[in-house]
């Protein structure tokens, strides 16, 4: 009977598919016909429901297509009463469809998983949200596959999506988040420069513009204060840190990966991390009020683009040199919290940001956290306070090696998990948007 139940799911999908295909949409009608059926097939509670949405935005095509149509014959003076009814009945097909894969029968055999569906389906949803927009405004086309072959972002689009779901999965659980944070930020660092270095061997299409930047963090900052123009990364940043604070620079940043590589140490037992001076956070500040002046000073003094991009690349040499030699030998990420500026930034801004990791009353100070924290953000004096320091970056690596369960993300009056569930969703789906967009 279960099987019965998605036909109307499957049918739905390809006549949709059709649809599309009509329209020389080739990109969308495959992803209209495959999709449900992959879902399906993954066996997992969030893959029905992630289904049951798009074909629930499968029904708002078809109601689209239909005003269009009656609007059109209306113009022409043409009857539209049947064609309309049409596709209204395949609307309501399209929504059974949709209304089938929740109810007893299928559910059970696509039975509880762990961690939480909905956080799956919500960080699949909203990476569909953000990167819609991508495709049909951005020009040249932002998603990668699109560049290729016309349509075919769409493509792209949803899997994507389906991988935020998929990493939402895992990430909410609090035994894998750290592992798969860090794969999954080195994956984006890989992907990044990999996209950087095919540009740089010819293959325009693989950057952002075919222009080159540097691909140096203080750039951010610098960039547009130098040029006068080019506010499209500040921007990207400043949003990114008022949806998710400081995370920027433990899950997005595309240079902090190497850094956490550097503090950890290759093969064998991580290396512990050593306290930092208490005027590593000053000199931060520094660095970025003396980056502020170099830019506005090269403007002023009308130096030609080569000084500026001489300038930049010394300071990304520097940074890599702190990385090699201070956050080796230290086991914290010394580049991130102490040289690059957007660091100083990002935790600052931060602030205005409502999410938090706190530890709460009870905790027996066994140090279990400062062993995780590469930001030095736990020190004694931290915990002894109950709250991380200023560098902390809401990595969350300190929540799963805390004995107790007294450490915790916060967030408004939610309890610890909530607030976790809802920062994971957001963190993924931005993680899965820049994976298909960040290129320079």
């Amino acid at each position: 009977m279960s099987g019965l139940r998605v036909v109307p799911s499957v049918a739905a999908g390809l006549v949709l598919g059709a649809h599309f295909l009509r329209a020389m949409m080739v990109g969308p009608a495959l992803a209209a016909v495959l999709v449900i059926p992959v879902l399906l097939l993954l066996g997992r509670r969030w893959c029905l429901r992630f289904a049951q949405m798009l074909l629930v935005l499968g029904a708002v095509e078809w109601g689209r297509t239909a005003l269009l149509l009656i609007a059109y014959r209306q113009a022409q003076g043409e009857s539209w009463g049947r064609p309309a009814a049409i596709l209204g009945a395949v609307a309501v097909v399209t929504l059974l469809g949709a209304y089938l894969l929740g109810t007893g029968p299928v559910l059970r055999r696509y039975g509880a998983e762990r961690g939480s569906t909905w956080v799956s389906v919500g960080a699949a949803l909203l990476t569909l949200v953000l990167l819609v927009p991508v495709q049909l405004v951005v020009d040249p086309p932002g998603l990668l596959l699109e560049r290729f072959v016309p349509t075919f972002g769409w493509l792209e689009l949803i899997a994507l999506s389906l991988y935020a779901g998929r990493l939402a999965e895992s990430m909410i659980q609090p035994d894998l988040s750290a592992v798969w944070r860090r794969r999954v930020w080195r994956l984006f660092s890989a992907v990044f420069f990999g996209q950087l270095l095919i540009g740089l061997a010819g293959a325009d299409s693989f950057l952002m513009t075919g222009r080159l930047h540097l691909p140096v963090p203080a750039l951010i900052v610098a960039g547009p204060l130098y040029r006068g123009a080019g506010f499209f990364m500040p921007i990207l940043f400043t949003a990114t840190v008022v949806l998710v604070g400081p995370a920027w620079c433990s899950h997005l940043c595309y240079i902090g990966a190497w850094d956490d590589v550097a503090a950890r140490g290759s093969g064998g037992k991580a290396r512990r991390p050593r306290p930092l001076p208490g005027w590593h956070r000053r000199l931060q500040t520094v660095i970025l009020a003396t980056t502020v002046v170099a830019a506005l000073g090269l403007r002023a003094a009308g130096a030609p683009w080569q000084v500026a991009v001489a300038v930049a690349a010394a300071f990304g040499v520097g940074g890599v040199a702190v990385m090699v030699v201070w956050s080796r030998r230290l086991g914290v990420m010394t580049h991130c919290v102490s040289y690059c500026p957007i660091g100083v930034v990002s935790t600052t801004l931060g602030r205005v940001n409502p999410f938090r990791v706190r530890i709460a009353e009870g905790c027996d100070g066994c140090g279990a956290c400062s062993a995780a924290c590469r930001y030095g953000a736990l020190r004694a004096d931290h915990i002894a306070a109950l709250t991380p320091g200023p560098s902390c970056t809401l990595c969350g690596d300190c929540v799963s090696r805390c004995r107790s369960g007294r450490l915790g993300y916060r967030l408004l009056g939610l309890d610890p998990w909530r607030a976790r569930a809802v920062f994971i969703t957001l963190v993924v789906a931005l993680h899965a948007a820049f994976l298909g967009v960040a290129r320079l």
